[in-house]
């Protein structure tokens, strides 16, 4: 099995950073691909941001282009997502997720870490 799990939410005002963090254990040896996920209240689960966890390639939602940035530590198996210039529109819970190839869908969740930016 794999788990994740993630840290570094809070509150912070419009124009602020924050800066997640996902920590991978267990089988870490399938990961493909980690990434992160974001959900508004009342709204549908986004893609936010994903990277090869061998490293390189690195894909954003247009929303967050310019201002997130997600990074990983293959030596720590962390996944960061560095927020800047965040806007009330970025509230949501924030989850990190694992898959194990390039076309899979995500198979593994973290327990998500709530963001919530502040006018």
């Amino acid at each position: 099995q794999l788990q994740l799990v993630e840290s570094g939410g809070g509150l912070v005002q419009a124009g602020g950073s924050l800066r997640l963090s996902c920590a991978a254990s267990g089988r870490t040896f399938i990961v493909y691909k980690m990434g992160w996920f974001r959900q508004a209240p009342r709204k549908e689960r986004e893609f936010v941001a994903a990277i090869r966890w061998s490293g390189g390639s690195a894909w954003y939602a247009d929303s967050v282009k310019g201002r997130f940035t997600i990074s990983r530590d293959n030596a720590k198996n962390t996944v960061d997502l560095q927020m800047n210039m965040l806007k009330p529109e970025d509230t949501a819970v924030y989850y990190c997720a694992a898959g194990t190839s390039w076309s899979s869908d995500y198979d593994y969740w973290g327990q998500g870490t709530q963001v919530t930016v502040s006018s």
